[in-house]
């Protein structure tokens, strides 16, 4: 059973005349000859070291679709002179992985090591992950998993201390040009396409190498008079939907990735990421409600206006809808990003949070408390209290806190925005404080 997942799987028969797709003709063969991730291949990278010395790991590959994971797994068992064994967790059970440790045990009691390259390992469950320590703890297997999420979340943390994490990046426009002039060789023919559509082609594969290559094979195949301009291979070719999980790390990302373009003020990428996560999918209303936060936390009392603008951007989608009220989203952006910034209410509710949980359920001073009955005066409810409107300066400094409690000084505003006329407000009633206390 361990065979059928062995290096080469099941070998073509000898009178298929099917060619090899281009993505397999174009493998490496070595580890020097793959494009890119030069920060985990190179000599002083994570791989590069270890292969130098001889101490190779039990290793996560953790990146995007079509970067290399199960390429590199399978050169670093010729460069290490293990057995290279590939499982898929999709379509593995723990039958299956009981035969492949077995195979393992066999092979090292002759000698031989194995490399165990698991994809897709965050679809193993907890139990199925527990099943590989034994085995990586003693030898029997170099365990090299691939996943596309992230290992934090979907790896158990006795597998995670047990490998090294190494984060494979999307091939960039330049890596992906490589690949592209790779390609024009094996086929012995360039591609035909201008300057811009070749730059467009590489953009639709989203730094997705399997892709472009997939990509490339359909551009080559097409009989053309004259090279084509983006529009033509537009018209022939759909682009590629760039990969957003709603409901998955993606959407979080990017999100953060918004959310610290307005607090950077930085309207520019503020665009571009919201252009993103529309282009993706994501409800214009979590959006829209996303941005209110922004506005709460981010600009605050700075800017009084902004959560205005904000919640009147989300009533305007709502009678718009997509994607006419997606321009309003975009404008309350802009104007966040481009706001004066202070968390200072944000800061101080915070602290005062914490502080309403230190102090319990401490009673109000006695003087600033209701008494609508007799008996309540006669204990001595609101003795005391001093009418603000009656006072010097509508003021009167009266401590407003429990008794016990020392004052705090919960919000502090900045000197940005509205809040610098705030500051100059809380100064000034704390100097009559100070006077009349």
């Amino acid at each position: 059973m361990a065979d059928l997942f062995d290096s080469g799987g099941t070998k073509e028969p000898a009178h298929s005349t099917a060619p090899r797709p281009l993505a397999d003709r174009l493998r490496p063969r070595t580890l020097s000859e793959v494009i890119g991730q030069e920060q985990v291949l190179g000599p002083d990278a994570p791989l590069g070291v270890m292969l130098a010395s001889g101490s190779l790991s039990s290793l996560v590959l953790w990146g995007p679709p079509g970067v290399g994971k199960t390429t590199i797994a399978r050169l670093l068992a010729d460069e290490t002179d293990l057995h290279f064994v590939q499982i898929s967790a999709i379509f593995t059970g723990v039958p299956d992985l009981k035969k492949v440790f077995e195979a393992a045990k066999i092979r090292r009691g002759n000698g031989q090591g194995t490399l165990l390259f698991v994809d897709e390992v965050h679809r193993f469950n907890k139990a199925q992950q527990d099943s590989f320590l034994p085995h990586m703890e003693d030898g029997t297997i170099l365990l090299v998993g691939a996943t596309t999420e992230n290992p934090s979340f979907e790896l158990n943390a006795a597998v995670l201390s047990r490998a090294q994490v190494l984060i494979l990046e999307r091939l960039s426009l330049k890596d992906l040009e490589r690949l592209a002039q790779r390609a024009e060789k094996e086929l012995d023919r360039n591609l035909p396409l201008t300057g811009e559509a070749r730059e467009a082609l590489l953009e639709m594969a989203d730094g997705d190498g399997r892709a472009l290559l997939n990509l490339i094979e359909q551009v080559a195949a097409w009989k053309v008079d004259k090279k084509l301009d983006p529009e033509g291979l537009s018209t022939r070719l759909m682009r590629r939907a760039a990969k957003y999980d709603k409901g998955g790390e993606e959407h979080y990302n990017l999100i953060s990735a918004l959310h610290k373009s307005v607090r950077g003020s930085d309207p520019d990428a503020a665009l571009y990421w919201l252009a993103r996560m529309l282009a993706g999918g994501e409800d214009p209303r979590y959006l829209a409600r996303r941005i209110v936060r922004m506005a709460v936390e981010d600009i605050g009392l700075a800017d009084p206006q902004a959560q205005s603008i904000c919640l009147h951007a989300w009533e305007v989608y709502e009678r718009l809808g997509s994607p006419e009220g997606e321009l309003a989203l975009a404008q309350a952006v802009v104007y966040l990003a481009l706001a004066p910034k202070s968390n200072a209410a944000y800061v101080g509710y915070k602290a005062a949070v914490q502080l309403a949980r230190k102090t319990g359920s401490a009673m109000p001073p006695m003087h600033i408390l209701n008494a609508p009955t007799k008996m309540m005066k006669e204990h001595g409810f609101g003795a005391g209290y001093a009418y603000d409107h009656d006072a010097e300066d509508g003021f009167s400094g009266q401590n407003y806190f429990p008794d016990g409690v020392a004052r705090p000084d919960l919000y502090q505003p900045v000197e940005r925005g509205f809040e610098r006329e705030l500051k100059k407000r809380v100064e000034y009633f704390s100097k009559l404080r100070q006077r009349r206390g």
